[in-house]
Order: structure tokens, then C-alpha cells, then sequence
């Protein structure tokens, strides 16, 4: 009975957690109040915490200095996410850095091809296919790896670029808050830290009222016409949950977004097509041929960061009183000041 009910559950168990670092906006001002939170779910929904224990290193860079983050600083939202209230310092482009330790799931065939299906890793797939191994169980050792990058005031340093030596992770080409809405932007992905090259990549964003826009305040982002449950794994825990969602009735899964895949020397080339909230994902995964215990090992990456449009006289128009021009009270009274001089001509006269 005990093993039907595991059975079933595994066989439920439809899509996982990744990890993001989230903040409201990513554009702050100095010396401001602000809340880093880590969404362990979806990047619109955090289903769990993270245990301090878990935590391999937790650090922020500015001004060229790493400095590590506290565990006792980390604060609990109910059960869902994990949050760090901080102040930010002064103006530069800040790198914050989160990285856990590896953890073990196992999972029945049936269950571990969905995982893969709906996370998006499909090289694996098509390798259990040409292997012939659809059909046999999975022992995964998984392990995340996430960053943020955020803009303090307007002064832009080259922070951005740091390596924060973890097993895997994203590093920009350039700096994002020198890339506009229509742009493009590239990273490069690191394996422990040499070039992945080959290897799928997941980008989308989600438009965020606080995007450093100039009104409408909401951030609003759905997707998948539809109300459904499913139960995640690769967290704390193994829970049911259901979300309604909404847009064109696409199917819920990670992949939502632009697919890319790295060249021979690491990089993909993210569209930025509006003002928002990016946020890249991978999962890099392989077979395990050296244990008994573990049939594969997985190390995930996502790395997140805000975009805005450029602030010119090319992207604004603004109507203004110029020099040289009438003010408009100054017409309006010029104007009856000759309609009354017109009446008293042609009263006189008649």
C-alpha cells in the first residue's frame, strides 16, 4: 500500500523548483531600504524556503569588494520565501550571489521523464531514448546556483562581470543596465568555470510596473488559460498547489519564453524586446557512471536582472513652453483685450 501511495505521487510529480533571486525592482537608489527574496518555484511563485543549512555561500559585490551575507540575516516569509531586508550602499552595479548544496531525489521513470520534459532537459531525453532508458528509474543529485544583478543610482562600475566561482553560472558579456528595451544582451554560461558550450538555455521576463517606467505601478505576468495542480520536488519539500493562470493557453511548464543554446564559447544572445524583469534558466545535467547510489547529477544556474528604455529626447516626447513663444495666459488676454477694443470702435461708430 505504502509503495502504491509513493507510486502515485511520483507519478504526479510534474514539474520542480527552480531557484531565483527576485526583487520588486532592480533599479534602487542609494543608501535605500530594500528586500532580496529568493523564489524557490517559479519566478512568479515561490512554493518553499530554503534552510540556511543548505547554503554553501550567500554574497554580495560592489565596488570590487565580496562581502558575505549573514545567515542570521535571512528572514522566513510564512513557508514559501526566503527574504534578506537590506540597505543598499552607494551607487554602482551590484552582483548578489546564492549557491546550495547538492541534494539527492529519487524518482520512477515515468515521473523523471515529465521532470525532464517540463524543465526543459531535453538533451537528457533524447538520450534515455537512444539508450533505450525511458523505462528505468532515476537517482538524481541536483544543486543550485543563482545570481542577480541590480543598479544602484546611476553610476554604472564593472561589478557586473564577477565570477563568483560557483559549479555553474551566468556571466554578461556586458553590462545590463547599459542595454535598453530592443536590444540585445550576451552571456556567457560557466561550468565550473570554463565555457558550456552546446547547452540549452531559457530566457524570458515579465513586465514589472516598478521597471524604472513612469506610471502604472502593477507588475502583472500569466501564462496558461487554465487552473490546474501539481506537485514539485528538488526543494524542502514535496507539495500540492494549484494556480490559475492566464494568457494564450500554453501549457505550464518552465520553458515558456526564448529557447537558446550556447555557442562553442559559452555565449547566448538574450532579445530584450521590452522594458522588465529577465530572468535566465539551465539545467545541466549528465548520467552518473561511478556509483551505486546515483544515476545522474545535475547543477542548475539562473541569473536575473532589470531592463529599462533609454531616457532621451529620441524615446520622449514632452510638450513644453519654449523660448522665444507667447505664454498662453499672455494670448488669451491679448485676444480680449482686441475684442473689447472692437466692440468700443463699432459701438462709437454706429
Amino acid at each position: 500500500m505504502r509503495k502504491s501511495l509513493f507510486l502515485l505521487l511520483a507519478l504526479i510529480l510534474l514539474c520542480s523548483h527552480d531557484l531565483y533571486i527576485k526583487m520588486e525592482t532592480y533599479f534602487l537608489r542609494p543608501n535605500q531600504e530594500a528586500t532580496l527574496s529568493l523564489y524557490n518555484g517559479t519566478f512568479e511563485k515561490s512554493e518553499n524556503i530554503i534552510t540556511r543549512d543548505r547554503l554553501i555561500d550567500a554574497s554580495i559585490v560592489a565596488q570590487g569588494k565580496r562581502s558575505p551575507i549573514q545567515t542570521e540575516k535571512w528572514q522566513d516569509k510564512d513557508t514559501t520565501i526566503t527574504q534578506l531586508p537590506f540597505t543598499t550602499g552607494e551607487a554602482g552595479t551590484y552582483v548578489v550571489g546564492v549557491s546550495t548544496k547538492a541534494r539527492n531525489i529519487e524518482l520512477n521513470a515515468e515521473a523523471f521523464n515529465s521532470y525532464l520534459e517540463n524543465d526543459g532537459v531535453l538533451d537528457m531525453i533524447e538520450q534515455r531514448k537512444k539508450d533505450s532508458a525511458m523505462n528505468e528509474d532515476a537517482v538524481e543529485s541536483y544543486q543550485k546556483h543563482v545570481k542577480a544583478i541590480y543598479q544602484v543610482g546611476d553610476t554604472k562600475t564593472n561589478d557586473w562581470s564577477t565570477v563568483l566561482g560557483y559549479p555553474i553560472e551566468f556571466v554578461p558579456k556586458a553590462n545590463p543596465y547599459e542595454k535598453y528595451s530592443g536590444e540585445k544582451l550576451e552571456v556567457q554560461l560557466l561550468l565550473d568555470g570554463k565555457p558550456l558550450s552546446n547547452q540549452l538555455v531559457y530566457a524570458n521576463y515579465i513586465k514589472n510596473g516598478a521597471s524604472h517606467t513612469h506610471k502604472n505601478k502593477n507588475a502583472e505576468h500569466t501564462h496558461g488559460e487554465e487552473t490546474h495542480s501539481h506537485t514539485h520536488s528538488h526543494d524542502e519539500s514535496t507539495d500540492n498547489h494549484s494556480h490559475q493562470e492566464q494568457n494564450n493557453g500554453e501549457n505550464h511548464t518552465h520553458t515558456n519564453g526564448q529557447q537558446l543554446r550556447t555557442d562553442d564559447q559559452g555565449y547566448a544572445t538574450v532579445e530584450l524586446p521590452e522594458d522588465g524583469i529577465y530572468y535566465l534558466r539551465t539545467i545541466y545535467m549528465t548520467k552518473v557512471t561511478d556509483s551505486e547510489e546515483l544515476t545522474h547529477q545535475s547543477k542548475w544556474a539562473t541569473l536575473s536582472f532589470e531592463v529599462s528604455h533609454k531616457h532621451d529626447e529620441s524615446t520622449h516626447t514632452h510638450d513644453h513652453d519654449h523660448e522665444g513663444s507667447f505664454p498662453t495666459w499672455v494670448f488669451i488676454l491679448g485676444s480680449l483685450f482686441i475684442i473689447g477694443l472692437l466692440f468700443l470702435v463699432f459701438r462709437k461708430r454706429s
